[in-house]
């Protein structure tokens, strides 16, 4: 079963959700603080980590950014009931979810099984030839763009741009049918588990933040376009 790093520096949730994450057959591994878990993320990798965003010593933020500088691991936030503004930042630093505290222990594993199988999805089942058996699963190119869903790959005129699980799925959905638009709903389905809510907000900052990864090896890189109460499309070449 897949190892969960719980890091969230309150022992009444380390204790309350390690258990729930035992009980569901997980292995789990807590830590106090981010600077701990970051140390031992680096000798022994869990397959996620779910992060409190507030902690001592480093921040959940401060650890997802030093993450994503060299691993695509699936991070949860854990973020404030009353500051919303956690939430997109989780989103803009990478994170491939988030969970507003107090949360049930019910809708923390949904979320945990979602990122799971998108995190899982990416390495994909392929003959002994290498034929992925599931054609979605093939590799493709939409003019200076290459997506391989089987090894999580993507580049931009040649060169790799690094993207987290959903971003991955969500560029997938856009750029596999150019020119046709996609509502929010249509990328939330494609990226999220049907038994997990997001909201508009939730997309819109997934978009943001694939353009700022394409632009940082294509200043010109535009080929994402909003179609302004409708959704996204990925411009035809």
């Amino acid at each position: 079963m897949p190892t969960i790093a719980l890091v969230d520096d309150d022992k009444n949730i380390l204790t309350s959700v390690s258990m729930a994450l035992e009980q569901e057959g997980y292995h789990v591994r807590t830590y106090t603080d981010g600077a701990a878990a970051l140390a031992a993320f680096a000798s022994t990798p869990p397959d996620l980590a779910v992060l409190d965003i507030k902690m001592p010593r480093m921040d959940g933020m401060e650890v997802l950014r030093r993450l994503r500088q060299k691993s695509e691991l699936p991070v949860i936030f854990l973020t404030s009931k009353d500051e919303e503004i956690d939430e997109l930042m989780a989103l803009n630093a990478g994170a491939d979810d988030y969970i507003k505290k107090p949360f049930s222990q019910r809708l923390l594993l949904e979320r945990v099984r979602a990122v799971l199988r998108r995190a899982e999805a990416r390495a994909g089942g392929g003959a002994k030839d290498g034929t992925p058996a599931d054609p979605a699963q093939a590799a493709f190119s939409r003019g200076k763009l290459m997506m391989d869903p089987q090894r999580h790959a993507t580049s931009w005129m040649g060169k790799q741009v690094t993207l987290t699980v959903t971003e991955f799925l969500i560029l997938q959905a856009l750029a596999q049918r150019p020119g046709f638009v996609k509502s929010r709903d249509h990328l939330m389905d494609a990226a999220y588990d049907d038994q997990v809510y997001v909201d508009d907000r939730t997309i819109d900052s997934h978009i943001k933040r694939l353009r700022k990864k394409f632009k940082v090896v294509d200043d010109d890189f535009d080929s994402i376009e909003t179609l302004y109460g409708v959704g996204y499309r990925f411009k035809e070449a």
